[in-house]
């Protein structure tokens, strides 16, 4: 083995660690947004896990966070909740950056 080698194996385990980080990331953004959610639509502890788990689910339609944008602003609207598309898109990334400083620190999911 060359350091060239060891060095590029270092790269893709970082490469890989950081992937999955960022999934793990994402996730809990989304558990945590859609309890934010359900506190803002008045749903009880139970269904506000549910509504947590919908959230996730939301997220794997397709790539980005439109789905999870839709998912939210659609249910607020639904539950006659005017909440505006900035606040969403705010609490969204407030949100992101919270998970990511959670996983990275090797915090245990708090819900």
């Amino acid at each position: 083995m060359t350091t060239f080698d060891d060095r590029e194996r270092a790269f893709e385990a970082k490469f890989a660690l950081d992937q999955e980080q960022e999934f793990k990331a994402i996730a809990r953004r989304n558990r945590m947004l859609g309890h934010w959610a359900a506190e803002k639509m008045g749903l009880s502890a139970e269904s506000s896990d549910q509504y947590a788990a919908a959230i996730v689910r939301a997220d794997m339609e397709q790539p980005g966070d439109e789905d999870v944008f839709r998912k939210v602003a659609g249910d607020f609207k639904a539950s006659g909740l005017s909440v505006s598309e900035g606040e969403i898109r705010s609490k969204i990334d407030e949100l992101a950056s919270i998970a990511r400083d959670q996983i990275r620190a090797g915090e245990p999911r708090s819900e």
